[in-house]
């Protein structure tokens, strides 16, 4: 038997495993006791995570559709049909009508690879992934305030922290490695701040824990900044020295009527005072985000207001403070910093900059398209304006809300190619569908929620004639007519380093001696960076914006009384397609369920585990109730994980203006017992 080191495929804490080999097959995992996150630990899916790669479902053989039906081909066959219907529709409609759809759960080189097939060989810069869902906002949002839309310092930095402000995270479920260090720190008499509508576990630590109604998340944050003023606990000399536009933004907040606080969010002005001393009184604070701020029609907005918030107290731009967005999936960083997003190349360079597209074009040796992409919620919400799309290890018919107008939408494509390990619920009405290898079968890299870059190492053998992405990337090239020569994804890693400055030193050589290296990592000497902005922002000031308050979307009403959030749980992760195909997962969480207040089930009369459907503007649901303590009358909780009850199917399309992310977050509904 042998062990091979690699990195879990699950969350974004990027935990470091060893995965036990016997004669090619996968007999057992153990934690990596040196990697810096993982420290000898791993939660229930990462101690689980082996059982699906070998499962029966998996993708064997591609699949081409004839006569209505996904039937068994051959790779030539079905690496042919996809080049002939992807160049045919962009000698038809051009570039701009096929859409590509990388993957969070895909490595970094397979991210880099198909965003060059895109805009190389199919000329769209319609490329985007499933951050669109979750951080879009954060890229945009910090990258507005700060020069840089990733978390600014360490997972580690937090054991050190004084006080630690959680908001829109469930980080014992979500992030659980992550979740250790902030227990850590509470061993060391930090003070915890839980700031959630929901009454998660972690709120059970927190020494001040605050309950905003869902969607009103830039009032409190508002009114915690006029306190913090008001009260002279702003870091002046911070803000002089490092920082732009404060007298506006200090003219803004004289402007904001305190009143709306307790009116608009219900936060109790008293209990938000005691918040804002105890955050801003201290020289090291941390605060942590998830999708609970970003998934809003104003999630942009919820981010900037973090920004500002920790800008005007000086938490950030040293070590043990900062801003810690939280990643879901264990790459979805580095696809962002692939160019897995309409308007960026690698490492955020502008597709509409003539010298970063000189300097592309140069090295592919072809001419790119130059105006920004469709965003995913414009090429699966919008029928009609994409007629061909190649989806890369993502299940948009699960994870983007108002499912049935996705469905239409898909349906609708002249042509559509998936490449993924299962047959989920997106490539069942795929015309060619590719079995990819698991993260098991490959070699590659990834990079977690703290910008670390580390590798993902190749166990057992692919799956019968499944492959890994970057291999079906460039075979599919080669018929297209563009070869891509690379022998490995060492060789696609070092072409990402000479194109993408913040990755300049990050070779395999260099990995195989340390746990990752954090970017920016600008060459072969730097060590890597633990924390962004040392000494100034990457934008060169930091920007203080004046973030008026926006309403959701939907809200509830007499037809629709109820609130509706959706997240995750602890056992599931993503869509489901991983995590239920696990016995264990499936056997401690196996179905669907809504979560309902112990009141309004009894104004109901509604029973726990009973039946109930769920009914929004865009659907119904049927799943069962569970009756909670954790949440306030009229708001409503749901997982996203489960095909049989998708939650997608209620969810509000409508977007945040700015990143284009949807609002996940709350949508109304009514609640009716099933007779």
């Amino acid at each position: 038997m042998h062990s091979i080191l690699t990195t879990c495929p699950f969350c974004a804490c990027g935990c470091g495993l060893y995965l036990h080999v016997e004669n090619e097959r996968i007999v057992g995992v153990t934690p990596s006791k040196k990697h810096p996150i993982s420290r000898g630990n791993l939660c229930v899916k990462g101690w689980n995570s082996i059982e699906y790669v070998r499962h029966a479902e998996r993708l064997r053989e591609p699949l081409i559709r004839k006569n209505g039906k996904l039937v068994k081909t051959g790779w030539d066959q079905a690496l042919k049909r996809i080049s002939h219907e992807l160049l045919r529709i962009k000698k038809k409609y051009g570039g701009e009508s096929i859409g590509i759809l990388s993957s969070a759960k895909c490595t970094n080189e397979e991210n880099y690879l198909l965003m060059k097939l895109g805009r190389a060989i199919l000329k769209t810069n319609n490329l985007d992934h499933c951050a669109r869902l979750c951080h879009s906002p954060s890229v945009l949002g910090l990258t507005n305030a700060f020069g840089s839309g990733a978390m600014t310092n360490s997972i580690s930095d937090l054991a050190g922290a004084e006080v630690i402000l959680v908001t829109g995270s469930n980080t014992t479920e979500q992030h659980p490695q992550i979740a250790r260090f902030i227990f850590e720190a509470l061993d060391k008499e930090a003070k915890l701040i839980v700031i959630d509508p929901r009454r998660i576990e972690l709120s059970k630590f927190a020494h001040i824990y605050l309950r905003p109604r869902l969607g009103t998340d830039v009032i409190w944050l508002n009114g915690m900044m006029k306190i913090i003023l008001d009260e002279g606990l702003v870091d002046d000399s911070f803000i002089k020295m490092r920082t732009e536009n404060f007298s506006e933004f200090r003219k803004f907040l004289a402007r904001f009527d305190l009143g709306q606080v307790e009116a608009i969010s219900g936060i109790s002005l008293e209990d938000l005072r005691q918040a804002a001393k105890m955050y801003a009184g201290v020289k090291r604070a941390i605060i942590i985000y998830s999708m609970g701020i970003t998934q809003h029609v104003s999630g942009t907005d919820n981010v900037e207001s973090i920004a500002n918030l920790a800008m005007m107290t000086g938490h950030v731009e040293q070590e043990i403070t900062g801003v810690f967005p939280l990643r879901g999936q264990n790459n979805v960083q580095g696809a962002c910093d692939m160019g897995a997003l309409p308007g960026m190349l690698s490492g955020y360079q502008r597709v509409d900059d003539p010298a970063v597209l000189d300097k592309f074009s140069r090295a592919w040796n072809t001419d790119l398209p130059t105006a920004p992409g469709l965003s995913s919620m414009d090429m699966l919400h919008e029928t009609g304006r994409i007629k061909g799309m190649f989806i890369m290890g993502e299940n948009s018919m699960l994870s983007h809300p108002d499912m049935k107008n996705v469905r239409t939408s898909l349906e609708n494509l002249d042509f559509l190619a998936v490449a993924d390990i299962f047959l989920t619920e997106t490539a069942e009405v795929a015309d060619v569908v590719l079995p990819a290898a698991a993260f098991a079968e490959k070699d590659g890299t990834v990079t977690s929620t703290e910008r670390r870059i580390q590798r993902m190492r190749k166990a057992v053998p692919p799956v019968h004639l499944s492959k890994p992405d970057w291999q079906i990337i460039i075979e599919l090239a080669r018929h297209m007519g563009y070869p891509m020569d690379y022998e490995s994804p060492a060789e696609v890693m070092e072409e990402i380093a000479l194109l993408t400055p913040i990755y300049g030193g990050v070779y395999y050589d260099r990995l195989e001696t340390v746990q990752g290296l954090q970017w920016p990592c600008p060459d072969r000497n730097h060590p890597g960076t633990p924390y962004l902005h040392k000494k100034s922002f990457a934008r060169g000031k930091g920007l203080f914006s004046c973030i008026a308050y926006r309403p959701p979307d939907e809200s509830p009403d007499k037809e629709y009384p109820f609130a509706l959030t959706t997240g995750r749980v602890y056992e599931h992760w993503h869509t489901g397609s991983m995590t239920r195909r696990i016995s264990i997962l499936k056997r401690e969480c196996p179905e669907g369920f809504i979560e309902i207040s112990t009141e309004d089930a009894r104004a109901l009369g509604i029973i726990n585990g009973e039946p109930v459907k769920v009914i929004s503007l865009r659907g119904e649901v049927v799943t069962r109730a569970r009756l909670v303590e954790s949440l306030p009358a009229k708001t409503l909780f749901m997982p996203f994980h489960f095909r049989e009850a998708p939650a997608n199917v209620l969810t509000n399309n409508a977007v945040d203006p700015q990143a284009r992310i949807p609002e996940l977050k709350i949508c109304a509904v009514r609640l009716e017992k099933v007779t």
